[in-house]
């Protein structure tokens, strides 16, 4: 797909910054400068990746390594061109007068990799399944904004659903549904772009595990093969009615646990496209690759996650936070250790998305050792005076992990540890079994091009994305107030406001935005990256 596929957690260091543009095929950065030769239409290349976090499901899916996969088997009702532009792709048409009841009308003729129609119960039925609360779904609050709702996914510990459908879903006829909202959102068709609303086949329903292991979807790419921690195969849907064709014969998505060992097989000829480089290499890629080489903007943030539920954090002041913020040396660390490959964030929203505004937070992101230690001082101090900051080893995390804990202790005398995963998965599971110990690395990519995905779907309470489980009512209030704001620009500014109120809570620490820094190899051409920072997959040719 040519815009933002999927609201991810991203498992890598090396990629963030971005201009509004900047986006799969926008500049003469962004991907290959030039022909090499005749073209293979069925030629396979392959990606690198990391093991998915969990079976292919498309709302179980909220991590980098399951959506690049997912988001190339399953195609959604809408997506974005590189100016945030809404485009149809499933759909033919979504439409509201009031922004509360939306009309959906489907193009005809789609169909599954199994060879079944794509229908309104395709989509109604699908999202039904994936809200439900017994389905256990990583994205199920992504439907909350849907009447009904709290009747297949009630709050409280052991909560049953009152119901297997959610009221706001009506199918019309085979080829239109509509859905009604609890309440106002002037941007909800922009979230339809977002994996979770993929529709599903009726051979899903038989056994979901099952399903998530060999996907049936209607997408770009036909699955074929998953040999766990090893690689996954997918090939070209001939019979693909979107505009977004591939232009070679399929993907291998091969899992690698360092970025350094996927980075010699890239030079060696044994992976195409890397999808970022590791801080070990970023001082010699450019000279390496030489054209080949790829250094583009796209919108994704990366922070430090605060585990609000810690006895450390649950009752400290947040001008602790504050204070430990400004311990850190940004310009510093992106200019050395990082080799000028980010840029040092000054709020938490990131580039390129509708409403994202310079320097919101103010001082708290600027390095001042002296400032730095007043804050902790007058904020009671770091219960402990230590804390730790857990990464996955095999994003490339190791090294600016380290100069931030040297940057914190050097500052303010705090002691600050680096919390090791093996890999993004148990990254993950650690954060969702609430076993972080004081912060986590947090890199948000967009889900869809407007502000309120940087901050509703991070710091709203019961966010999928909300894995400090932060909370606060009030501020809960004003996103709630965005959200039912009466046009799309009010939105926004609603939004605003909420954001320059973050530095009062500080639910995480912004560090930097993000850049892709990548590469491919000399067997194929045409590599573009999109406004996520995935390359697109299906505009990727391989030479004969």
């Amino acid at each position: 797909m040519r815009g933002a596929k999927s609201a991810k957690w991203v498992a890598g260091a090396a990629i963030i910054a971005l201009a509004a543009t900047a986006c799969g095929g926008g500049d003469s950065d962004s991907g290959d400068k030039s022909a090499k030769g005749a073209v293979d239409a069925n030629g396979i290349f392959s990606v690198e990746v990391g093991e998915p976090q969990n079976p292919l499901q498309p709302a179980n899916t909220m991590e980098s390594n399951g959506s690049i996969v997912t988001d190339a088997i399953f195609s959604q009702l809408v997506d974005y061109d590189p100016d945030g532009k809404l485009e149809m792709i499933n759909a033919e048409s979504v439409e509201t007068t009031d922004s509360k009841l939306w009309t959906v009308k489907l193009k005809k003729d789609w169909k599954f990799h199994d060879g079944t129609p794509v229908t309104a119960d395709s989509y109604v039925k699908a999202w039904n399944w994936a809200a439900n609360i017994e389905n256990a779904q990583t994205n199920a609050s992504w439907f909350a904004d849907i009447k009904g709702f709290a009747d297949v996914h009630p709050d409280g510990e052991g909560a049953k659903p009152k119901s297997d459908a959610m009221s706001g879903l009506k199918k019309v006829d085979d080829h239109t549904f509509t859905i009604e909202l609890s309440d106002p959102l002037p941007y909800f068709s922009y979230k339809l772009g977002y994996t979770v609303f993929s529709p599903l086949p009726e051979s899903f329903y038989a056994d979901p595990k099952a399903a998530g292991e060999k996907p049936v979807g209607n997408g770009a790419y036909k699955f074929v093969s998953w040999d766990h921690k090893k690689q996954i195969k997918v090939e070209r849907n001939d019979d693909y009615k979107g505009p977004d064709k591939a232009k070679n014969g399929g993907v291998i998505f091969k899992n690698y646990t360092t970025l350094e060992t996927a980075y010699e097989d890239l030079k060696s000829g044994n992976v195409d496209v890397l999808r970022q480089i590791g801080p070990k290499d970023l001082p010699v890629y450019r000279a390496d690759l030489g054209d080949r080489a790829v250094d583009q903007a796209y919108s994704a943030i990366q922070t430090l996650g605060v585990a609000m539920y810690t006895d450390q954090w649950k009752n400290t002041d947040p001008k602790v936070l504050q204070g430990l913020s400004m311990a850190i040396d940004r310009d510093t660390i992106t200019k050395t250790v990082l080799q000028g490959t980010r840029e040092p964030a000054t709020g938490w929203v990131a580039k390129g998305v509708l409403g994202y505004q310079e320097n919101v937070a103010g001082d708290v992101t600027k390095y001042d050792p002296a400032k730095a230690k007043a804050l902790i001082k007058e904020g009671g101090g770091v219960p402990g005076n230590e804390v730790f900051i857990q990464f996955n080893a095999d994003g490339g995390h190791k090294e600016w992990v380290e100069a931030v804990c040297n940057s914190i202790t050097q500052a303010t005398g705090v002691k600050c540890t680096g919390d090791s995963k093996a890999d993004f998965q148990a990254d993950l599971n650690a954060r969702d079994a609430k076993q972080v110990k004081s912060f986590y690395r947090g890199g948000w990519v967009l889900d869809y091009p407007v502000n309120a995905n940087f901050i509703s779907d991070l710091f709203r309470t019961g966010a999928a994305g909300n894995n400090g489980f932060f909370s606060n009512k009030d501020l809960d209030a004003k996103i709630k107030a965005a959200d039912t704001a009466p046009s799309l620009d009010e939105s926004v500014k609603g939004y605003q406001e909420v954001e320059k109120e973050l530095v009062n809570y500080m639910p995480t620490i912004p560090l930097w935005y993000y850049k892709v820094n990548a590469g491919y190899s000399e067997k194929v051409q045409n590599v573009k990256y999109a406004q996520d920072g995935d390359p697109i997959l299906t505009e990727v040719q391989v030479i004969k």
